[in-house]
Parts: C-alpha cells; structure tokens; sequence
C-alpha cells in the first residue's frame, strides 16, 4: 500500500542545522610566558652580565695590621639571539563577504587562529625542546635564541644547567635509565638552588608529573587531608620543602624529560618586535596578511634556576 503522507525524505531544501558557535578545545594557556616578565632590546644579539659574592672566610686582622689586596674576580657575559617567528593568512575576497557560521568575517577569525597558535609555539621555543642559540646565515639559516633547557652563544653553557639534578633509575640495565620525578629529586634540587643563592617559587612540570607530585605524601607514608566536606580532593597546588614553598604548575608544553625549579624575577622574555599584523602586497583577488616578531629569552643569573633532567615519559601536546 503506498503512503499517502509527504515525509522529510521527500522534502527538497531542508534548512541545514548548523550551530553557529566554532568548538576549539585547543590549549592556548602558556605559564611560562605568563609568570615572568618582559624587556625590550634594540639588537638581534644582547648581552647582560652577572656576578656574584666571593664565599664567606675567616677575617680576623692583628691590630696595626698591614693592608693586603683582596682577590678580585670579572663579571660573567651573558648573551643570546632574537629569534622571528610568523604566521600568514591568505583569504579570498569571495570568502570574507559569503555569510558563514561562527564568524562575521573569514580573514578576522583566521588571523585569531594563527596568533594563538603563534604564543603556542612561542611557549614551545621556550620550555619545550633543548634549542641552542645560534646566529643564522644569511640566506641559509635562521637565527635561533637559547631557551630554558639550549646553551648560549658566548660560553656554550646551558643557561639553566648551573643547578642540576638527574634522575637515576638503573633498572638492573647498562647506564642510567630514565625514570619518574622523585619528591628526593625535587627537595635535592631545592637545596642545591638555596645553597648557590636563589630560591624556587614555581615547580613547572608536565601533566603526568602532576599525578605522581600528587602522591608525595602517600609514597612517602605521610597522612593528607583529601577529604574536605562533600569535595574530594587530590592535588597538590602549593609544595612546602625546608627551603621554600613553591606553586606547583601544570605546563603541557615542558619538554617532557625536564622539570624546573624556578623564580620568575630570574627571567625575561625579550621583545624586539612584538606581534604584528601586515597587509602585504595584493597579487589578486584574495588579501595576505603576515603576523611577525622577534623574540628571546634572558636567564638573568644562570644559579636561578633548578632543572630536574633525565625524566620518563611523554608529552602528548609536542611533536
């Protein structure tokens, strides 16, 4: 028997349902970009120096004493290279005047997607890779800055490697294998800042660290309060070591074998030419816009900061 009601199947131009709110789960928060400050420079090669005092001694002089000359030790030069990075937007003009979901104009939520995506990578030169400095050439090479875990270009020295600790978990092979972070390490590596001069106030790790940070007192037979009222609660948000509290912080883009122990005041993230945005030159019916800058990274005192190295595991969030 043959139907004798119209269905949808037999509708021609069904209005499409489209949400018009464009879902980006996306992380765009960047602690290491957000926790120190800024300088400007004027040259793509910078320098600043450090110092520091001469360790305590006995002083005790005979009364009409003689006048000796003290030793007298330089300041340290320290340097690095600006580094550019951009991003382009090529869209027709066709596609900037259709009336789309989600966004009034095709160019101007294009334009959002890529600086997003520029202070995520520039998180990345930061803290997510071992990157040495390096002066390009001309034509061939691009001009790198030194991050947090990269060596300079004056002495070849790590700039965060003064105060180091490696993780050693010799599971009965040759060498020494990678392993997880330790509350040990973390409290070694807490007295090894103190006694060079410098105290922690962050402890940047990645997100599977946070899970076995969470566990300190557990592994350790301590007692923690999780329950409070309805909540439970595990985390650990603030650590109390002997020499120090420090802000437990989450970064899904720390290089995932490296911890750091660090005070922001010791760091600077260096501007030569913030962000910008330009139109370039029109070659046809569609406009290029170009987002440029150049920047880099200052370790002010290279005894500031704590690395904890030689860590097991993966971040998913890097390449």
């Amino acid at each position: 028997m043959s139907s004798t009601f119209f269905k949808t199947y037999d509708q021609v131009g069904i209005k499409e349902d489209i949400s018009d709110v464009i879902s980006n789960i996306s992380p765009t928060k960047t602690p290491f970009q957000t926790l120190i400050k800024g300088e400007r420079v004027s040259n793509r090669l910078f320098q600043w120096q450090e110092d520091s005092l001469a360790g305590v001694g006995d002083n005790a002089q005979l009364e009409g004493f003689t006048a000796s000359d003290s030793t007298m030790t330089p300041t340290i030069m320290r340097s690095n290279y600006t580094q550019i990075m951009q991003k382009t937007v090529n869209v027709s003009a066709t596609a900037d005047v259709v009336s789309t979901y989600g966004r009034a104009k095709e160019t101007a939520y294009q334009l959002s997607k890529k600086a997003d995506e520029l202070k995520r990578e520039l998180e990345y030169h930061l803290v997510g890779k071992a990157q040495n400095a390096a002066a390009g050439a001309d034509g061939s090479s691009a001009r790198t800055f030194a991050n947090v875990f990269g060596t300079d270009p004056n002495s070849d020295a790590v700039i965060s490697a003064d105060v180091t600790v490696t993780i050693d978990s010799d599971a009965g092979t040759v060498g020494n294998q990678a392993g997880p972070i330790t509350e040990a390490a973390v409290l070694e590596a807490n007295q090894k800042m103190y006694e060079a001069g410098s105290e922690a106030k962050f402890l940047m790790i990645k997100p599977a660290d946070s899970l076995i940070v969470a566990g300190f007192a557990a592994a350790s037979g301590r007692t923690r309060d999780f329950a409070a009222m309805t909540k439970l609660v595990n985390v650990v948000d603030l650590y109390v070591s002997p020499f120090g509290e420090q802000k437990v912080v989450l970064n899904r883009f720390i290089k995932a074998t490296e911890a750091i122990l660090m005070d922001p005041a010791m760091w600077a993230l260096v501007t030569m030419r913030p962000f910008t945005r330009e139109l370039l030159a029109k070659t046809g019916d569609n406009d290029r816009h170009l987002i440029v800058g150049e920047f880099s990274l200052k370790h002010k005192n290279y005894k500031g900061t704590g690395r904890i190295t030689n860590l097991s595991g993966t971040n998913p969030n890097l390449p």
